[in-house]
Order: structure tokens, then C-alpha cells, then sequence
């Protein structure tokens, strides 16, 4: 008979109260993560003429999503193969010193760089956050959870633009830095004491996919460089792009080859043959493109267009995040009781790729809140679909997966986030400048550059040079808004495919045989009496409904351990993991 040693956690691992302080902890650190992705939307115009570098505005936006898009997979994978915990507190660390530098740059290419820092914390922010709630809670359950989270991202969207308005009217812009910090402590402070989770040891030392990081690093940089400086800087045809596209192709087949010949993989190509994780990531590129495209910029279209201050553009996005905050609650507490989210999906795309219909007819003299309605139509969109593509990508795959799996739903969503900031941002600055000067009298551009416009010096222009400056601000970005349209069809059409897996109501653990024997397992990841256990969809394969091709997770009886403990002990495959009942 075998003797399962217990540990005592206080509170205990999958308790309620230990969910509820861990969930905590986590939301410390979305809000961190969410809130520096809006705060400096409504400081970006006075930001960039201040620092005389509205050509390089595209590049504060792109700097950390590209940075942060390329760390996604990293910390995914290491958080499967090490634990989440520590690499949390790494991350939020290079985050906090990204953001000194930010508050002690004096250029635009010391803000840039201080962007890639905080990029490269942010980017394991986000992910280890999801992968953590995803090991305590079921998928069934998951939903609701998920749905706070996307709240929280719609509530920091909403205090954000309105916090770095303030800012920027008061203290200065640079507080938008220095905000980070205070969050910051408190973060680290709430992973450590607060984030206790199971975690996992490895018998054998796993061997880290150096090679493959890089090789996804350099294929996405090339990538991004290219959609912004094409049309820009650089002509579509140039020497320059054409081999900035030629090395993304390079360096993304080279990517694929190291994936095929490594034991750990940084993105697994085993992934990619499970349908549904195939159909929403898709979808999910197709949502990053149009969603960070399209409001990625609208603050700087308000204060410039309608006159408002960077607070009231911020008031201005109210609507669209207020929308995504409600419909983000209110589906996650439907999709966790019904189990059903296929339908509400491809309905929030669908009035995605509306809203941002409606926003393509808006012009220089259209009433405010009809700006309001469009942009909270497209709230309702991303608040029906975001985070439920994360929770269907978690489903598809064991526990062991569901950081990999994670990470690598949310690298693509960022890689159309990055595309969708630096080809819309490319292309608005190319066309405002085409615009500009062919529409400002002569002689006006010398006291209208526009690498030097902010809202106060549009607003004290004299009112022929104030209109048409406000005219092809209108005239360079709103037609973008159309071409997102196919987008979000494009992901409703993938979504249609997606077939409807029942979400698992059991969180199941992988438990060698030997692990039980060496007496590792403790009582908080102790497998369930057979009559207990139920069987985790593992979502389909490419096959339709044929199960995931992923080793089963499903537990196996202790008594039925103890039995195999002594034949399989020493021939547990390479790699394998050891269960342990010790909390980070």
C-alpha cells in the first residue's frame, strides 16, 4: 500500500480562499501590464512634439509591442518547463527599470529604447498571468475568471488614457513612467506572498531553445521593420523592404526547422495540429490587426480633430472600453455556466468588423457621440470574443501545454497588434504628410511641421491652416478603419469552423508512476479514486472530431502506481515531469 506524504499550504493550493489571494495577485499585475498599454495614448501628441519626433510616433506604440510580442513564447515555455513564480517577479522587475528609463529620457530614441525594455518584462506580464489562473482553475470554470481579467483590461483602457491625460495637463508626461514603479512594488510584493501554485520538477535539466528564440526574433523584428518603414521611409519596392521581407521568410523557415529538431521547442509544431488552436489563433492575428490598428491612434484623432484636451479624449474612449468591461463579465459567467462560446464569439466579431465600419464614415464635423456609439459597438465586439479565444486555446491541450499553448495564441494576436500599430502608423504619417503638403498654403508648413504638432499649436493656427490640418488628420487615418473590415470577417469565417469542445470541469495533473513511490506527491495534486475521475477534453485534432494528438493527462489510480512505481522507476522518458506538492 503506498503512503502519500502531505503538505500543509496555507491557505491550500485550489482552495477558494488560496484562488481568491492568488487571483489577487494576478490582477495586480494585469492592471501594471494593461494600464501601460493605454496611459501614454492621450500623452503621445504632446510626447512627440515636445521631443520633435512625430515621425517616430508610430515607433513608441510598436517598440513595446514588438519587444513584448517576441518574449510571449519565452516565457511561456520556461514557465512550463520552471515554474511561473519567479519568472513573474523577473518579468515585473525589467518592466520596472524599462520604466525609469522612459522617465529619464530627454529623445525619442531614448523613449523608444526605454519602451523595448519595458517590453521585454511585459511581455511574460500578460502571459504567466493567464497560464497561472489556468493552474488552479478548470475550463469550465475558467471562464468567468477570464472574464474579470478582460474587465480589468477594459477598466485599465478606460482609467488609462484619462490617468495619462491628467498627467500630461499636470505633472507631466514623464509621471507615465514613473507610475509604473509604485505599481510595480506592489506587484512583486503580491507574487510573492501572495501567488502560491503547484509547480513541477524535472528529473533531467531541460535544454532551452536558444536557437529558436532567436530565430522568432529576428523573423518578427524584420517583419515589423518592414510594414513600417514601407511607404515611409523606405519605397515598398526598395532594396531595403523587399530584403527585410526576404529575411523574415529566411529566418521564419529557419525558425521551423530548429522547432522540428529540439526537445523543448519555444513554440511546439505539435500545436498547430489541433484545429480549434489553429482556427483561433487566426482569429485571434486577425482581432490584433484591426483592434490595435483602429484605437491605437483614435486619442490623438480626438485631441486633434475635435480640439479636446488629452483628458477628454480620454473621457471619449469611455464608451468603446465601458462596452468590452460588461460584455467581457457578462459572457465569461455565461460561457462558465452553459459551457456553449462558439456562437457569442463569432457574434463579437461580427459587430468588430461593424464598428469599425461605422467608424470609416466619421469625418472632421461629425457629432461626438456618434464617435462614442461606433467605438462602443466595437467594444462590445472585442468583450464577446478576446479573452474567450485564450480560454478555447487553454482547452485544446493538457495542463503541461497550457503555458505553450498560451503563449503562443497570444504571440500571434501581438504579432497583429504590431502590424496593425506599424502599418496603420506608417501609413497614417506617409499619407498626413502627402496630405499636408499639398493642401497647406505656401510657405504655412514652415510654422506647421509635422513633426512638431501638438493640439495647443493646431488650436492657436489661424483658422485656414487649423482646418486643413484637422481635414487631413480626418482624411489620413478614417479610411484605414475600412480596410479592417475583412479582418474581422476573416475571423468570423474561422470561428465558424471552430468545432464546440466541451470545456473540462477537473484539472488534471501528470503523475509519473515514480513520483508517487518516491513519496514527491503531496495532497493538493493527489490523483482522484478512479469512480472519481472525469476524462479532460483535450479539443479536436485536425481531424474534426478526433481528439488532440497530446499524450493524455488523465490520472492514474495510486494503488495502480504503487504497483508500476518499481519496474518503471529509472525508465521515466527524458524529460519527464515529477509532481510535487511544494508551492512557489
Amino acid at each position: 500500500m503506498t503512503t502519500l506524504k502531505t503538505t500543509k499550504a496555507k491557505p491550500v493550493i485550489g482552495s477558494k480562499n488560496h484562488i481568491m489571494l492568488l487571483f489577487a495577485a494576478l490582477m495586480i499585475t494585469m492592471l501594471m501590464a494593461s494600464l501601460n498599454q493605454t496611459v501614454l495614448s492621450a500623452a503621445l501628441p504632446t510626447m512627440v512634439g515636445e521631443l520633435n519626433g512625430v515621425e517616430h510616433m508610430a515607433w513608441i506604440i510598436t517598440a513595446f509591442i514588438l519587444a513584448s510580442t517576441i518574449m510571449m513564447p519565452v516565457y511561456g515555455k520556461l514557465g512550463d518547463l520552471f515554474g511561473r513564480k519567479p519568472l513573474l517577479i523577473v518579468a515585473i522587475l525589467i518592466f520596472m527599470s524599462g520604466s525609469i528609463l522612459g522617465a529619464l529620457s530627454g529623445t525619442m530614441n531614448g523613449v523608444i529604447i526605454a519602451r523595448v525594455v519595458q517590453g521585454l518584462g511585459g511581455g511574460g506580464l500578460m502571459i504567466l498571468s493567464q497560464a497561472t489562473i489556468a493552474d488552479v482553475i478548470p475550463a469550465r470554470e475558467r471562464g468567468k475568471y477570464m472574464g474579470i481579467m478582460g474587465g480589468v483590461f477594459a477598466l485599465s483602457s478606460v482609467a488609462g488614457p484619462l490617468l495619462g491625460g491628467w498627467l500630461t495637463e499636470g505633472p507631466g508626461w514623464r509621471w507615465a513612467f514613473w507610475l509604473n514603479l509604485p505599481l510595480g512594488v506592489l506587484a512583486v510584493l503580491a507574487t510573492i506572498f501572495l501567488l502560491h501554485v503547484p509547480r513541477t520538477l524535472n528529473d533531467v535539466r531541460p535544454k532551452i531553445d536558444v536557437v529558436g528564440m532567436m530565430m522568432m526574433g529576428i523573423a518578427t523584428t524584420t517583419l515589423v521593420l518592414a510594414c513600417t518603414w514601407g511607404g515611409n521611409t523606405y519605397a515598398w519596392d526598395s532594396r531595403e523592404i523587399l530584403g527585410l521581407f526576404g529575411a523574415t521568410v529566411l529566418f521564419g523557415v529557419a525558425f521551423v526547422l530548429v522547432e522540428r529538431k529540439v526537445s523543448e521547442p519555444v513554440i511546439p509544431l505539435m500545436l498547430f495540429k489541433n484545429r480549434n488552436f489553429v482556427l483561433t489563433t487566426f482569429a485571434a492575428l486577425m482581432v490584433g490587426i484591426a483592434m490595435f490598428g483602429a484605437i491605437g491612434y483614435m486619442p490623438t484623432y480626438l485631441q486633434m480633430v475635435t480640439g479636446f484636451g488629452p483628458t477628454e479624449a480620454g473621457l471619449l474612449m469611455i464608451p468603446m472600453m465601458g462596452a468590452l468591461l460588461v460584455t467581457s463579465v457578462v459572457v465569461g459567467r455565461q460561457v462558465s455556466a452553459s459551457g456553449r462560446y462558439k456562437k457569442v464569439m463569432m457574434a463579437g466579431t461580427l459587430l468588430l468588423g461593424l464598428g469599425l465600419g461605422l467608424l470609416s464614415s466619421i469625418h472632421a464635423d461629425t457629432e461626438v457621440y456618434m464617435i462614442c456609439v461606433f467605438l462602443g459597438v466595437i467594444g462590445l465586439g472585442l468583450g464577446m470574443s478576446m479573452q474567450m479565444l485564450t480560454l478555447v486555446a487553454q482547452n485544446s491541450f493538457p495542463l503541461k501545454f497550457v503555458g505553450t499553448a498560451t503563449a503562443g495564441q497570444n504571440y500571434f494576436r501581438q504579432v497583429g497588434a504590431t502590424l496593425g500599430s506599424a502599418v496603420v502608423g506608417s501609413l497614417f504619417a506617409s499619407r498626413l504628410k502627402d496630405i499636408l503638403a499639398d493642401k497647406l498654403p505656401a510657405g504655412a508648413s514652415s510654422g506647421a511641421s509635422t513633426n512638431s504638432l501638438t493640439p495647443e499649436l493646431v488650436t492657436s493656427l489661424p483658422a485656414p491652416i487649423r482646418d486643413v490640418i484637422v481635414s487631413a488628420y480626418n482624411e489620413a487615418l478614417v479610411p484605414l478603419f475600412l480596410w479592417m473590415v475583412p479582418l474581422a470577417i476573416a475571423a468570423t469565417i474561422a470561428l465558424f469552423f471552430m468545432k464546440e469542445v466541451t470545456l473540462a470541469t477537473r484539472i488534471e495533473r501528470e503523475v509519473p508512476a515514480a513520483a508517487v513511490s518516491e513519496g514527491q506527491l503531496a495532497g493538493a495534486d493527489a490523483p482522484a479514486p478512479a469512480e472519481q475521475r472525469e476524462p479532460v477534453s483535450v479539443g479536436a485534432g485536425g481531424g474534426g472530431s478526433e481528439p488532440s494528438q497530446v499524450p493524455s493527462m488523465a490520472p492514474v489510480p495510486a494503488t495502480q502506481v504503487s504497483e508500476a512505481a518499481g519496474s518503471e522507476a529509472g525508465q521515466r522518458p527524458r524529460g519527464a515531469h515529477r509532481a510535487t506538492g511544494q508551492a512557489e
